[in-house]
């Protein structure tokens, strides 16, 4: 390695600063400059395979709570941002509430994970401006969960109190689809998901009120029993719309499963999933679902 040594002075201390924040840029992929800060022409070079049109979801996961298998966020991270990228949309994420400043043009949020109503008063702000601008929410399962259920239930249409006994843990979760017709519900019929969790006692938004696509019969399990649930007949799956005071029209989806993270790999629960994003992200049902990845360029071929 060679060495050159120079003796400091305002500029050579200037020139060396712009060149490390240069170097900065570009391990970063913003626009490359060189030292006097005129940008060199390099540019950051997209992802292959990544839709620079698509639609902009940002995901909310935590880390990993509960049994092996249960409530695995930060493999949903990992699967979900493929999974979105692949159906041609730009995905960012994060285990941390996302600020103001990473929701710029973002359409909508999908959190998955748990107790997400307790928020700092930073958190709550960049939340309701998100949301006051038209911003999506999709919750996953007890995303929906916090200390204040009626807040929860005026941003996405549902709320559950953190702490209550208001869940059945491991139990069958028999769907009754009530909108058939709903484009979110493509494909999706009465069925069954066990081992499943589902929640009762629920806070619901009254003006206006949730859009039932699938209800459940709460089940017999020994928490259903202590919390009073069984047999209640409880929406599991909704879509709500809204606007906050002075903001512009919101939506949200819901889907209040989701305790065993292999069910959102079935294919009717993802293509679910799929369009409820883009529904909440106010974009075309099927986009995601229908979007197929053009071909990728040729290589070029390799010289000697």
């Amino acid at each position: 390695m060679i060495r050159t040594m120079l003796k400091w002075s305002p500029l050579v201390g200037a020139a060396a600063v712009a060149l490390a924040l240069s170097a900065v840029a570009g391990a970063q992929g913003g626009a490359v400059t060189d030292a006097n800060g005129v940008p060199t022409g390099a540019e950051k070079p997209r992802i292959p395979g990544q839709n620079l049109n698509g639609m902009h979801v940002y995901l909310r996961a935590g880390l990993k709570t509960h049994l092996p298998g249960q409530h695995d966020y930060p493999q949903f991270l990992a699967d979900w941002s493929k999974i979105l990228t692949q159906h041609g949309a730009v995905v960012d994420g994060s285990f941390h509430a996302p600020g103001a400043d990473e929701l710029q043009g973002v359409d909508v949020i999908v959190m998955y994970k748990g107790d997400t109503g307790f928020m700092t008063a930073k958190e709550r702000a960049d939340l309701m401006a998100f949301v006051k601008r038209g911003g999506g929410i999709v919750m996953i399962h007890d995303a929906l969960c916090g200390p204040d259920p009626a807040e929860m239930a005026m941003l996405v249409g549902g709320g559950k109190k953190h702490g209550e006994v208001n869940y059945t843990l491991d139990a069958n979760v028999p769907y009754h689809i009530v909108d058939p017709a709903s484009p979110i519900m493509k494909g999706v019929k009465d069925f069954a998901l066990k081992p499943e969790e589902s929640f009762y006692k629920m806070t619901w938004a009254e003006s206006p009120k949730i859009h039932v696509l699938a209800t459940a019969t709460i089940d017999d399990t020994p928490a259903a029993r202590q919390g009073g649930g069984v047999g209640q007949v409880v929406p599991q799956i909704w879509t709500y719309e809204h606007a906050l005071p002075g903001g512009q029209p919101a939506r949200a989806f819901v889907w209040m499963q989701g305790h065993e993270y292999a069910n959102l790999g079935n294919p009717m629960i993802e293509n679910m999933l799929l369009r409820g994003i883009a529904w909440a992200g106010k974009h075309p049902v099927d986009e995601l679902v229908d979007y197929k990845q053009p071909p990728a360029p040729p290589r070029p071929a390799r010289q000697g």
